[in-house]
């Protein structure tokens, strides 16, 4: 089986107190009573080939906050493999300078059956909450997966 392809878009803002990153926090009953790792880069699936990873990126931050990306420049930060077996997966993400009010986020939403093994489809909020949080305490909300993208945008953000 092929890795799931992924495309997302790591939001960036520079203040007196250093650079700031907005992520969300996962959403649906797995994550409810989790902080740490639960957190995710607004991103999501595409078909490579079908799609362009930049468009797709575009399309899931703009699904995921129910809010475009902000203008401005796209720094690519690569590709990151994480998972294994049938539950890999490879990420592409852009980070892009700019602000956004976490109060205006509309997340979109997502079915499954809840509770498990009951036949009953419950709706869910992609994320249930996003925030602006400093590279360090990102690093410890983000899923582990995601890490490498914080240590790449801040390497390009001191030029190196």
């Amino acid at each position: 089986m092929a890795d799931k392809t992924s495309a997302g878009v790591l939001l960036f803002r520079r203040g007196a107190d250093g650079t700031e990153v907005l992520i969300g926090h996962m959403g649906g009953p797995y994550f409810a009573r989790k902080d740490d790792g639960a957190w995710s880069i607004p991103k999501g699936e595409y078909v490579a080939g079908e799609e362009d990873a930049r468009a797709a990126a575009s399309r899931e931050f703009t699904e995921e906050l129910g809010l475009p990306v902000p203008e401005g420049e796209w720094i690519a930060l690569g590709d990151v493999r994480y998972g294994s077996g049938s539950h890999s997966k490879t990420v592409t993400v852009w980070a892009v300078e700019g602000d956004l009010d976490p109060s205006l986020v509309v997340p979109g939403t997502f079915e499954m059956e809840w509770p498990p093994r009951t036949g009953r489809m419950a709706e869910f909020p992609e994320i249930d909450r996003a925030d602006w949080f400093d590279l360090t305490t990102a690093n410890d909300k983000l899923g582990k997966g995601q890490r490498p993208y914080l240590d790449r945008l801040a390497r390009i953000l001191r030029g190196e």
